[in-house]
């Protein structure tokens, strides 16, 4: 049968498009649906425009690209679903389509970006030692907004915190250090390695680090974060515990055995790999102090959705003695969609702006936040609006 998919690459499958009926239970849980609420920014129409090109009908290139950039991947859609159409297998498999059907100057300076400094430690240490210095000296106030807004704090005293490379005793819990988390969010690592060790573990932080692929296969960079992926597992496999303190990363890691799942050398150690993983707010540790206060929760979409977590957040804030308070938004996504908000400013904006909004109308003085995408993107309008509303990660918010 004739298909618009470029050949020899993953892409979505007869079965996963087929299970959606398009009864459009997804639109209101949608935030490009709710804010432009055209069908083709919607899951069904992204659905309905996957069938297209599937058929033969709608190239790749083009309209459907711009359909697919525009999804943010948040999966609320998969919440709302009763068919359970697995939705982000599918934008992940037809962004690998886009992405190779783009010109080689955009795939280029792309691929630098995602595999080139975020996927390798030293070119992400080097990006953060730049940020720092630059924030430091107030250079980064030359960069356009846009640029500005997605990007994250950070400190020359932060960049020097080191992390102790192994603490407490207990069953071995490995904790990914990552990319943007290891130059930005230090103390969330301090923070979660104190939580282990409170639970019964020894921490460990292994040498070298580095980054999950979360990004490079949001993007559709399949060969990038299949080989960041065999990477994770060869460095963290002889761990009996996998923590990780971002959303993202742990959505992603236990995506593991999908991912190489055609890789005969690879497959049942990624499979291994992903039944280890933990989240780090899914780590039964008493707190480290108690904090009578009234603490505002922003329920990340890859725990939300991806993972189905968010009462673990609030257990955690309610043992130190903290009373969590919903936003009332609905968990609709901040926008920053892992680089969304780099490639999307405008959409990312508004939804940011949303959100800010939201945790303001709460009137508390801290906002959990338990994604770096997140924490990035919410500080930065929570800043704007002129708010100086404390995010951080629940465990930090404990420790």
């Amino acid at each position: 049968m004739s298909t618009g998919w470029k050949p020899g690459l993953p892409a979505p499958t007869h079965d996963d498009l087929n299970s959606c009926v398009q009864c459009g239970l997804c639109l209101p849980h949608c935030p490009t649906f709710r804010v432009t609420g055209l069908e083709t920014s919607s899951p069904r129409g992204r659905i309905a425009a996957m069938r297209s090109v599937q058929a033969g009908e709608t190239p790749v290139q083009g309209d459907f690209t711009r359909f697919t950039d525009e999804c943010l991947a948040c999966r609320a859609c998969e919440s709302a679903c009763p068919s359970s159409v697995p939705y982000g297998r599918l934008i992940e498999a037809a962004r690998i389509q886009t992405e190779a059907a783009r010109p080689a100057g955009q795939r280029a300076v792309r691929r630098a970006g995602i595999s080139g400094v975020i996927g390798h430690r030293r070119m992400t240490r080097l990006m953060g030692w730049g940020l720092a210095i630059s924030q430091a000296l107030r250079i980064d106030r030359l960069m356009p907004r846009s640029l500005r807004m997605a990007t994250p704090r950070v400190t020359l005293r932060g960049m020097r915190t080191p992390l102790p490379r192994s603490s407490g005793e207990g069953p071995v819990a490995m904790l990914l250090t990552g990319c943007v988390m290891d130059i930005a969010f230090r103390p969330t690592h301090l923070a979660t390695t104190h939580a282990l060790v409170r639970g019964g573990y020894t921490a460990v932080v292994p040498d070298g680090g580095g980054c999950c692929g979360a990004l490079a296969a949001h993007a559709g960079e399949v060969g990038s974060a299949r080989a960041l992926a065999r990477q994770r597992i060869a460095q963290m496999e002889g761990a009996e515990v996998i923590v990780v303190d971002s959303a993202g990363c742990s959505a992603h890691m236990r995506t593991y055995g999908h991912l190489l799942a055609d890789d005969p050398e690879w497959s049942a150690r990624a499979q291994a790999v992903a039944a280890k993983v933990r989240d780090a707010v899914e780590i039964d540790a008493p707190p480290g102090r108690q904090c009578d206060e009234r603490v505002a929760v922003h329920d990340a979409c890859h725990h939300l959705h991806a993972q189905g977590i968010g009462p673990e957040i609030r257990r955690t804030l309610r043992a130190a003695g903290a009373t969590p308070v919903d936003l009332g938004d609905g968990g609709r996504c901040c926008g920053a969609g892992g680089i969304y908000n780099v490639l999307e400013p405008g959409m990312a904006a508004t939804l940011g702006e949303q959100k800010a909004r939201a945790i303001i109308a709460t009137g508390t003085d801290v906002v959990a936040v338990a994604n770096p995408g997140c924490a990035i993107q919410i500080r930065n309008h929570l800043q704007a609006l002129g708010s100086d509303v404390d995010v951080r990660h629940p465990l930090e918010i404990v420790d």
